[in-house]
């Protein structure tokens, strides 16, 4: 494969994994009073707060993995942030048998996977800078 190939599916693939971040982030950015009443539906301490630093946090941390400035960084803090929403808002374990709790089961591991892909975003980020 050249480089410029190999390079064009790297970007492809960092887009594709941050896709839900930037659409998450620019939603609330534009609809901030939804985005401070997502964090009371979930119970966080300080919405407003709260809500500003997931939008930063989604937004800031996605660039930086897509243009590689501070790329493990940026991937680890997108992890952290992944791993904490998850436990958050998919707690299936407190929803008794059925469709909801294998639903929610399904998106929990799969926020779980998503967690990990930046994990190995962050390690190949290391091992190709030394």
């Amino acid at each position: 494969m050249s480089p410029a190939a190999r390079r064009a599916l790297t970007l492809l693939g960092l887009l594709g994994l941050c896709a839900a971040y930037l659409q998450g982030g620019l939603n609330k950015l534009l609809n901030y009073p939804g985005a401070v009443a997502e964090a009371v539906h979930f119970g966080l301490p300080l919405p407003a707060f709260a809500a500003a630093g997931t939008i930063a946090v989604e937004l800031l941390a996605s660039a930086m993995v897509i243009t590689g400035c501070l790329r493990g960084l940026g991937a680890l803090a997108l992890m952290l942030f992944t791993l904490a929403a998850t436990v958050i808002a998919n707690r299936y374990w407190e929803l008794p048998p059925g469709m909801e709790r294998f639903m929610m089961a399904n998106s929990f591991y799969e926020h779980f996977g998503l967690a990990a892909a930046f994990l190995l975003v962050a390690l190949w980020n290391q091992e190709t800078a030394a």
